[in-house]
Order: C-alpha cells, then structure tokens, then sequence
C-alpha cells in the first residue's frame, strides 16, 4: 500500500453543537475531567498493550501506464509506534497508529537524474546476477537429475535449488520486462513508493502484522497511520493523541534493518544459523558471501564441518563433508538401486607369469560381490549388486589388440548387457593412425555404449611430448577422427589427478565430451561425469581374480536418458 498526499484524510468531529446544547455543564465538566485524569494516568501494562512496531518500506517503481513493471534501491526503516484514538474520550481508534516522522520516511533521496542513473545500475546487477547465477542453476539442476531423496543432502539442496530457480526467472522476467517497453520510453514513468506495515502483539500474544497507510502528517513532527481495515486489533489498547506522543518520544528507535541476533555478519559476507555462546557458529547455519556464493550445512567453532553444500558462480556447486573450511568430497551410499557394471582386458583371462592358462567368463551367473579395499565406503544392506553394462578393451596403439574381445563382445550382448568398447591412447604413435586402427577392430552395433578413449599418460610423459597443449591436440584428432565414423561422441577415460591438473587447459572437452574417471578415493569425483571407476580390485562372481568396478552417475531415470542420447542409433 503507497501512500498519496491528496488521501489524506480530514478528521471531522461527530458531536455537533446542537447535541451539546443539551448536556448540562456540570455533567460536561465531569467528562472532562475524568478524560483529563485518565490522560495522564495511563496504566502500564496499558502502555504496553498499545505499542507497536512500523516498518517503511520505500522503493522507486517503474512503470508503464501506471502499472508497474519493476522495483528497485528498496529501504527499510521501523520506528516505535502507538495505537491512538480519533479523540480523548471516545473510543475511536479505527487501526490508527502514531509514530515520529523521520524525514527519510517519506522524501524522494535522490534527483530525477539521478533516479535514472540508479536504473541503469539496477539493470546492469540484474544482468550480473543473472549471468552469475545461470551457472548456479545448471549445476543444481545437474545435480537433482543424478541424485534422489536416498542421498545424503538432498532435501537440503532441493529447497535451495528451488529458491534459485525462481530466483533466476524473475531476474529474467524483469530484464526481459525492461527491454520491451524502452520502445514506450513516452508512457514510461519513475515513480517513489512508500508502504506502511504495523507489527504488534495480538490478543493471544502472537505477533501479527497488518498494512497501513499514511492518512496524516501531523505539525511536521509526527505521522498518522491507519490499517486498511480500519479497525482497532483485538488485544490491543488505544492512547489518547496526548498520551501516545510521549509514549513514542520515549520508545522511540528508528533502524534501517530489525535486529536479529541469529545473523552474524563478517568480512566476507553474512552468517545466519545457530550460534554458540560465544556467537561464533555452531551447529545448522548458511554463510552468503560477498561474490554471491552461499553455503549452507554444519558448523563447528566457527568452520565449515561436516555435511554441507556451497553454491558458487566460480566453483558451481560442491556437495558433501567439509573440514576446517576445506571441501572433502561426497560420500556415497552405495546401494541395489544404483547402475553398475565393469571394465574388462584379456587379463580378467589369462593369469600367472606366462599367461598360459585361460579362465571363461560365467556371463550367465554374473554378479558384483566386493566393492573393493582401496578406500572406505558406505554400504546399505549386502553387496550382491547385478551388472548393468561392460566396457571391454580392445586395442592399445597402433599394434596391441584384445584376442578375445570379439568374444566377449558377443556374449555380453547376447546376456543383455550394454557394451562398449576402448582404445588405451599411446603419446608415442599418430592419434589418427591411432583411431583408425580402433575403428577397423571393433565393433559398433545399435544401441552400444560410446567409444572410450583411455588416457593415462604420467606428467613425465606430458613435458617430454611438449606440454599439455601438445597432448589435447593429439587427444581432439582422435576423438574427431572416431566421432565422425560413429556418429557418437566418444567418452574421455582419466584420473583424478589428471582432471585437476590437466583437464582445465581443453575447457572445450571438459565441457562437450562424457568423463569417465578412476577414482578410488573415499569421495565421489569432484567433477561433472558419466562413469566413474570406484575400486581396480573388486570381486565378480563369476569372473576369475579382480575386477574393476564402475558406476553410473545417477540412478535409473538419468541412466534411460542417457542412454537415448548417447548410444549407437
């Protein structure tokens, strides 16, 4: 509700002349008195009864044929208020409330031109924050698709996920707003808004709040607010005008923000959440940065610990345990409902020193058993998890083949597993010699999983062969080479260590190709991906020796989109 100083309402008295000429003077002089008593002798808890708080919020607006389309440089500012009556004597508050007028209540701060450049400003940080938080919401939105409601966080993050999209719309819905009616720049208007709301404590002692409007300003010292029901609230007491003035004067607070003690602000941005006695976070609490990144989860003495998440327009998103402020990893659940399947050479065939014994795979009976020992994980129930896909190895080089890959090939199709095959990438022989060496020996049929380039070079290797650069340059060749022969885009098999020293100098293939990484570190790979390799040493029945083991970045929804989109057609 804004105000409007041609609405001010004029106070007319309801006694008239004529009525008085009947009431005696004794009888006059005893109501006077009395309303000169009760004046000032007001109860206490009276007094307390007719306080109240109100908040100003003033804005400039603008608009478009008088509609508006937008907001913008909002301010707060709450001031000590007192419920009044219309007169002495007479219950007539009507949701009347009296406060001092604070010049920056109600005046314009800024000129025209000054309005205008503030604007501008405003459209420029709306274009920011839009930019900044698009990278936000696509890695929320990410995050969501390969997640459920099993997974540790995940109410959590979706709350705040929500909160971002809609977020993210409305700032798109405004800029869009604005570019549209710069065309009718003659219709457009920028206009200053002052709304009024009063807090107080209802009849059951509840706080409420309800909207006001300013309906008078009084000898340029006090102003008259009224509710737009105008009506008095039940539990609360009126002043006379007398009595309320002094209680305003001496209750008086103006403040730009209501104090709250759960927020702690610091030097890089905002604290809001639980607090120890020493007011240093403690327990469930959200850190807001001064760049935009907000995080939320558990403190202890002040720090990021435990389970937590943090949105940033730098970082995107990291979800899982933090220590001393230092991000860990996600810790997974690992469970039946996840999609698992492994990796496979000739070595799951032939063993010992002079490889002379061959060892069948029981395709019919396979089943995950052990998950491993190279690191620690979280297991819900037995492990006895069915495969879901394979990926066989075929060639290495220009040279190396798999002998029994065709084989392998065949029966796992014929057992109903997704397949697919990879090439081990050597730096020392032609990338495109490479790919078409890998293309003449393996097969591709419809519905197989993407090619897989393996790449494991050690950093030794990379100086010697010129550097990073050199090696994306001979990786892209192969890819490109493979992904016009197949019509699919190949996936980039790497470790860990490689994605965080190596893989931000090819931004494009970090961005446009699936990752497959082994990692066999307790937390999920900090990065986007399709697979990752979660142990080299797991046990499958019916598989001879160790294996690695795999898992789908997502559950079964993710895992049938990915499918559709990735697969041979």
């Amino acid at each position: 509700m804004y105000f409007c100083w041609q609405m001010q309402e004029k106070i007319k008295p309801t006694i008239t002349k004529a009525k008085l000429k009947w009431i005696s003077a004794p009888l006059l002089l005893a109501i006077l008195l009395i309303g000169i008593i009760s004046t000032y002798t007001v109860d206490r808890k009276e007094i307390y009864k007719s306080e109240a708080q109100l908040k100003c919020i003033s804005c400039y607006e603008l608009t478009l044929n008088g509609q508006p389309v937008l907001s913008f440089n909002a301010d707060t500012i709450t001031t000590a208020a007192c419920w009044i009556d219309r007169w002495a004597i007479v219950p007539s508050c009507k949701g009347r409330l009296l406060t001092i007028s604070d010049s920056s209540l109600i005046q314009h701060r800024y000129s025209p031109e000054e309005v205008r450049n503030l604007l501008k400003k405003h459209v420029d940080s709306l274009q920011r924050q839009k930019d900044n938080m698009r990278n936000i919401v696509e890695a929320l939105q990410y995050y969501a698709r390969v997640h459920d409601v099993r997974d540790i966080g995940y109410g959590m993050i979706a709350d705040y996920g929500i909160r971002k999209v809609r977020q993210y719309r409305q700032i798109s819905h405004d800029l869009y707003t604005i570019h549209q009616v710069k065309s009718d720049s003659n219709r457009l208007q920028i206009t200053y808004r002052v709304y009024f709301k009063v807090k107080y404590k209802d009849a059951k002692g509840d706080m409420a709040e309800e909207n006001c409007h300013l309906i008078k300003i009084l000898h340029h010292r006090y102003l008259i607010v009224q509710t737009d029901r105008k009506e008095k609230p039940q539990g609360v007491t009126s002043q006379p005008l007398s009595v309320a003035q002094y209680i305003v004067m001496g209750t008086n607070k103006s403040m730009r923000e209501p104090i709250d003690w759960t927020e702690r602000p610091d030097s890089a941005g905002i604290y809001i959440g639980e607090l120890n006695q020493r007011f240093i976070p403690e327990g469930h609490g959200a850190h807001i940065d001064n760049d935009g990144s907000y995080y939320e989860g558990h403190w202890s003495n002040g720090k990021r610990n435990g389970f937590g998440f943090l949105a940033s327009p730098k970082k995107g998103l990291r979800v899982g345990e933090w220590k001393n402020n230092v991000y860990l990893g996600e810790k997974l659940i690992y469970n039946s409902e996840r999609i698992y399947g492994i990796d496979i050479s000739k070595y799951q065939h032939i063993k010992g020193r002079h490889q002379k014994h061959y060892y069948a795979i029981d395709w019919a009976h396979l089943k995950i058993t052990h998950l491993g020992n190279l690191s620690k994980k979280i297991v819900s129930g037995t492990v006895n998890y069915p495969l879901r896909f394979v990926f066989i190895k075929n060639t290495e080089g220009m040279t190396l083949f798999n002998p029994y890959y065709l084989r392998d090939y065949e029966k796992a199709k014929a057992h109903g597993y997704r397949v697919g095959t990879y090439h081990f990438f050597s730096i020392r022989t032609d990338p495109a010699k490479q790919a078409w060496f890998y293309l003449k020996r393996s097969k591709f049929g419809k519905g197989d999983l993407p090619p897989v380039l393996d790449v494991e070079p050690y950093p030794s290797q990379i100086r010697k062969m010129g550097g990073e650069k050199i090696l994306f340059g001979r990786v892209r060749t192969w890819l490109r080479i493979v992904q016009q022969h197949t019509g699919i885009r190949p996936i980039l098999y790497v470790n860990q260590i490689f994605v965080n020293k190596y893989l931000n100098s090819a931004p494009d293939i970090k961005q446009h190709y699936y990752i497959w990484i082994a990692h066999y570190g307790e937390y999920k790979p900090d990065i986007r991906l399709a697979f990752w390799q979660l142990c080299p040493d797991g046990g499958v029945r019916g598989i001879r020796g160790e294996v690695d083991i795999n898992v789908f970045n997502g559950y079964e929804q993710e895992y049938k989109k990915f499918l559709q989109k990735a697969t041979i057609r």
